[in-house]
């Protein structure tokens, strides 16, 4: 992965972004949290009523995909601005979590299943 890919430089990039408009005063953790899940919102839309084939079908689409990565995006650019607004290493964060979730989910138990961890056995 190229340096500029790395979560710290995509940071670094939507801040630049963000402070070149003065936008930072409106960055607040709860104004983030808020446009996050609006941003969840219109990527859960572009799925909303659409069957596995329609979703394949949408996915094969140039149109489709071109919306999907721009939501997709804008997620990540909420989530890296929560991030820097909250003083959260998201990078520390998601290893983690998988460590965490290691413990939760061990192989033998969770393999090819989709049960919740406090009904594993």
């Amino acid at each position: 992965m190229a340096d500029q890919d790395t979560l710290a430089a995509l940071q670094r990039l939507a801040v630049a972004f963000r402070d070149e408009r003065a936008w930072q005063p409106f960055h607040t953790p709860k104004n983030l949290a808020m446009a996050l899940a609006i941003e969840v919102g219109e990527l859960q839309e572009l799925f909303l009523w659409k069957d596995e084939a329609e979703i394949q079908s949408a996915l094969a689409a140039k149109n489709f995909r071109a919306r999907l990565q721009e939501e997709m995006a804008d997620v990540l650019i909420f989530l890296l601005y929560l991030a820097e607004a909250a003083g959260v290493d998201l990078s520390a964060a998601v290893r983690a979590k998988i460590r965490h979730n290691q413990e939760k989910y061990p192989v033998a138990q969770s393999y090819g299943r989709h049960t919740k961890y406090t009904d594993l056995t």
